[in-house]
């Protein structure tokens, strides 16, 4: 059973993931933000991470290379969920090492196809 580490200051998009993902099998940690992101992505095996981008104390960015600087982590796919389209976001998450980009709002189904095709 795979195991998704969500990370987003909105209690209702974690829900919302959390709903999607256990209900296709998968275990769910949570996160507020990215600094809980981190600490939880170290403390844990996981096989996938949903981060937003803006967020308090850490923002999603900042996540994404600090996880990338840890060897074992350069292969963890990473979907940006976000309700930033600016193609310069997009870039530098892209180039800090996201494996993928949605935008709020997202269907549901859809990000789980995504996060299954990394996956396989």
């Amino acid at each position: 059973m795979p195991t998704l580490l969500a990370i987003d200051d909105s209690p209702s998009v974690r829900q919302m993931i959390r709903v999607t993902f256990a209900s296709a099998g998968f275990n769910i940690i949570e996160a507020s933000d990215g600094l809980e992101g981190l600490q939880k992505a170290t403390s844990n095996l996981v096989d996938i991470v949903v981060t937003d981008l803006n967020m308090p104390r850490m923002n999603g960015l900042a996540f994404i290379r600090h996880l990338r600087a840890r060897p074992s982590y350069h292969g963890l796919p990473i979907i940006v969920l976000t309700t930033e389209s600016d193609q310069a976001a997009r870039k530098e998450a892209s180039a800090a090492g996201a494996s993928a980009w949605i935008t709020k709002p997202f269907s549901a189904q859809g990000l789980l196809d995504i996060a299954s095709g990394f996956l396989k």
